[in-house]
């Protein structure tokens, strides 16, 4: 809604009725809401999973204090343009009026209009003007996102100007915080027994949480690797499969090589989503598919890719484009396939009927991987799954496999080695998502020269569930064709069968076809052989360590990494007579 629009709106305060048309709260944001007017604290941080509805929690305690006159006006701080706009169509639905477009230029909102939403780096550049109007009158913050509040020290010493005097601050986030960030303003820390002070909710609701509730579908993560060729900036040729154990910078240069538009991996993956797409739109005609890029020129690239495979051009979403929100209220409002971007659709955009994901970017820290992820989950109706597919890449399936797991924003902390990881992976970001200028200083580095695609499991609640199979192949069809509305116990039963099928029959590799290298060969054995114990582990409740152990035991031979191919092939075929009840 415009200003001018606006003028004419009366500054009465939003009453209960306003939520009769907005739907009954879920349990959580009931619970939530009622802990918060019980204590009535002055900062409140909220942690909620992505989909489990942030935004209508905030709203209704924003009309509780108008209502109750504690507050007289509303500041919402997001993180994007878009957000902006998102945040106030949800607060119009319940008699809350909010201008997107307010502008430090103008100092104050016009009249009718409840208050304002800015960015953080709107904020950032005239915080004392948001003092100001802080001060002027008793004011609601809320701060969407909050994290973003210690992505640099400028902005989070803006906000703390800028609405320390408010009356009120709610804090929300659905992701898991940088531990290297710097202190986030308005969030309570606490110091455990080890002298480390940890970031403290006040109401938590995870994925997990929500997931029981039925709040949030759950995700199939499909895993891709495959043999990768590139050329290294001393000119030596190096070849290596996605998914095999590798050095860091290998696995670096691997991925990377992976997501080249001019190989063959991106093209069989987006072919596989997109297959994926097909059968969920059987049973949901609406579904969409999302796919994730690093930078403008792979999210043209890949754009380009899928319009030959499916002749229909996709949606595509560029963070400097002056249309990106309007494009994505538009995909979100029809019925197209695909959509393309970068980073404009990370965090708390809401499409929710988009449910196959491919995630084409070199990014891999805890606080995006969530963020991308959370894009799939918004649950509509029961029986709706997600989709997502990956790279083959420890970092990424050990984020996937681990979506439960909380992690607190921690100050006073020694380094560890995964600090340096995730620290590490942020300079990643930061030069994988700078456009062409950044990718076309890199070139001289690095050249991807050869790519292929090869489906290596699914990952469903943590349980990993089939043998790998090649790209295209009648296996892969099995798990790309599993139905659109399933419930989780039927998603796990199915797995099993498909898996199940796979063993019976026997497994059929492009390695196994033409004459290869040695070393290449019993690779491929090895990989064969970590996915038959992956799966047994997962049927017998053993750790993979434990199965392992047991296969030597019985077969003899050295540890998996210096035994010979006689001896990994002897243990292959035992681990399949074990599925199969059959015992040496």
């Amino acid at each position: 809604m415009s200003t001018s629009a606006a003028s004419h709106l009366s500054p009465a305060f939003p009453g209960k009725a306003a939520w009769g048309t907005a739907g009954k709260l879920r349990a959580w944001q009931a619970a939530a809401v009622e802990r918060y007017l019980t204590d009535q604290p002055r900062d409140f941080l909220a942690v909620a999973t992505p989909g489990a509805g942030k935004t209508t929690y905030a709203l209704r305690l924003a009309t509780e204090l108008l209502q109750r006159g504690i507050v007289q006006q509303i500041t919402i701080v997001a993180p994007t343009e878009h957000l902006k706009t998102q945040w106030a169509d949800a607060a119009s639905r319940v008699g809350i009026h909010i201008d997107p477009r307010f502008t430090n230029a103008q100092e104050e909102h016009a009249k009718g209009f409840h208050g304002i939403a800015v960015t953080y780096a709107g904020v950032a550049s005239r915080p004392a003007l948001h003092r100001i109007r802080t001060e002027r009158k008793r004011t609601l913050v809320i701060l969407d996102e909050v994290h973003h509040g210690g992505d640099t020290k400028s902005w989070g010493d803006a906000i703390r100007e800028a609405f320390e005097s408010a009356t009120r601050r709610i804090c929300l986030t659905g992701t898991p915080f940088r531990s290297d960030a710097a202190p986030i303003p308005f969030v309570r820390y606490e110091e455990g027994p080890d002298g480390i002070r940890r970031s403290a909710s006040d109401f938590t609701y995870g994925y997990a949480d929500a997931l029981r509730d039925g709040v949030v579908r759950p995700v199939l993560f499909m895993a891709y690797g495959g043999a990768m060729r590139w050329r290294t900036s001393a000119g030596d040729e190096i070849s290596a499969r996605l998914g095999e154990p590798l050095t860091k910078d290998a696995t670096a240069a691997a991925w990377r090589t992976a997501l080249d538009p001019t190989g063959a991996w991106i093209p069989a993956v987006l072919r596989a989503a997109d297959k994926r797409l097909t059968e969920v739109r059987r049973h949901v005609p609406d579904a969409g598919g999302l796919v994730i890029a690093s930078n403008q020129t792979a999210a043209r690239a890949y754009a380009r890719i899928l319009h030959e495979k499916t002749g229909v051009r996709p949606t595509v979403v560029l963070s400097d484009d002056a249309g990106a929100s309007s494009r994505i209220e538009e995909f979100a409002d029809s019925e197209d396939r695909w959509m393309v971007a970068v980073r404009m659709v990370s965090e708390g955009v809401d499409v929710p009927r988009l449910a196959v994901g491919v995630f084409a970017t070199s990014t891999s820290t805890p606080l995006y991987f969530a963020q991308a992820v959370g894009r799939f989950v918004r649950a509509r109706r029961r029986g709706e799954t997600a989709t997502v597919f990956l790279p083959t890449v420890p970092i990424i399936l050990e984020l996937a496999a681990t979506m439960e797991k909380e992690r607190n924003h921690a100050l006073d902390r020694p380094e560890t080695n995964e600090d340096s990881i995730w620290a590490e992976e942020e300079g990643l970001i930061e030069e994988a998502n700078r456009e062409e200028k950044a990718s076309g200083q890199l070139e001289g580095t690095f050249e991807a020269l050869e790519s292929e695609a090869e489906f290596d499991h699914v990952l469903f609640d943590a349980q990993q569930f089939g043998l790998g199979a090649v790209a295209g192949s009648a296996e892969e069809e099995e798990y790309l064709g599993l139905p659109g509305l399933l419930e989780p116990d039927q998603v796990s039963s199915l797995l099993r069968q498909r898996q199940d099928k796979q063993l019976r029959t026997g497994r059929k590799r492009p390695d196994a076809d033409p004459p290869v290298a040695a070393h290449r060969a019993l690779a491929a054995q090895r990989k064969e052989l970590n996915a038959l114990v992956a799966a047994y582990s997962t049927k017998s409740g053993k750790p993979h360590a434990h199965v392992h152990h047991e296969l030597r035991v019985k077969c003899g031979g050295p540890a998996l990494d210096r035994a010979s191919s006689d001896e990994v092939s002897e243990r292959i075929t035992m681990l399949r007579n074990w599925f199969v009840g059959r015992k040496r």
